[in-house]
C-alpha cells in the first residue's frame, strides 16, 4: 500500500495471532484510510465468526493532531451465560436474611394450613367422590383437568369446591391452568381471590355463577400483568 504524505503504517501481531495494521494518516488523505477501515471491518467479521464471540477495533480521530488511527482487531471473549455484566451486591445483611427466613416460614405455615383445611381431599377421597380411580385423578391433575395442590408432607390435596352443581370439575380448569402458567397454586390463588374484573367476586364464585368467559378473561388479564 502506497503511503500518503506524512502517513505512518506499522504491522503488529495481536494476541489472537493475526497480523494487524495500525494505520495513521492526516485528515486530508482519505483514500488509504477508507481502504484500511474496510479491511479492518472485514477482518473483524471473519474473526468474530471464527471464534464465536465479539471482537472489536477502534477508530480514533484527533483534530488537534490532524490524524486518524485504526487499532488492530481485538477479541472480547464473553463467559458462557454471562452476556451482561453482573454487579456483585455482596452478602445480604443479617436483618435482611432474618426477614427472608421469617417470610419463608410464614409461607410454609400458610401452605400447611391450606392443605389441612376440611375442604381439601386426598387423591383417594377425591377419586371416590368422582367415582374413578386415584390413578385417573392424578392423570387429570397433571393435565390440568382438576386442581390439585402440593402440600409436601400431605401430598397433593384436591379442593372439593372445584366441582360444579353436577359434581364434575369446572370445565374452565384446563384453560385456567394453561393461562396461569400450569401452576396449580396460581390457579388456587386466582380462584379464592376477589377480582375487580369480576365485579369484586372471587374467581370461584364467578365459575359457580356460570361466568366462564369472564373468569378466563380475568385470568388472561392477570397473566398479562393488568391491574385488577
Amino acid at each position: 500500500m502506497a503511503a500518503k504524505k506524512r502517513s505512518n503504517h506499522s504491522e503488529t501481531a495481536s494476541h489472537v495471532g493475526v497480523a494487524t495494521l495500525s494505520f495513521t494518516t492526516k485528515l486530508p488523505a482519505q483514500a488509504d484510510f477508507k481502504k484500511v477501515l474496510l479491511e479492518r471491518y472485514q477482518e473483524a467479521i471473519a474473526r468474530s465468526r471464527k471464534v464465536g464471540h465479539r471482537v472489536s477495533f477502534r477508530v480514533e480521530v484527533d483534530p488537534t493532531a490532524g490524524a486518524q488511527t485504526i487499532t488492530p482487531v481485538d477479541e472480547q471473549p464473553i463467559a458462557s451465560g454471562d452476556a451482561f455484566p453482573v454487579e456483585d451486591m455482596g452478602k445480604p445483611d443479617t436483618e435482611l436474611e432474618a426477614a427472608l427466613a421469617a417470610a419463608h416460614e410464614r409461607g410454609r405455615k400458610r401452605v400447611a394450613e391450606i392443605v389441612a383445611g376440611e375442604e381439601m381431599l386426598s387423591a383417594e377421597a377425591f377419586a371416590k367422590l368422582l367415582g374413578t380411580s386415584r390413578v385417573t385423578v392424578n392423570a387429570k391433575r397433571q393435565s390440568g383437568q382438576v386442581l390439585g395442590i402440593n402440600g409436601a408432607k400431605r401430598g397433593f390435596r384436591f379442593p372439593i369446591w372445584q366441582l360444579d352443581k353436577d359434581g364434575r370439575p369446572f370445565g374452565a380448569l384446563p384453560e385456567l391452568h394453561a393461562t396461569l402458567g400450569n401452576s396449580a397454586w396460581a390457579v388456587y390463588r386466582f380462584l379464592v381471590s376477589r377480582h375487580g374484573a369480576l365485579d369484586g367476586v372471587t374467581g370461584l364464585r364467578a365459575l359457580q355463577r356460570g361466568n366462564n368467559a369472564s373468569v378466563l378473561a380475568a385470568a388472561e388479564g392477570m397473566a398479562r400483568g393488568d391491574f385488577d
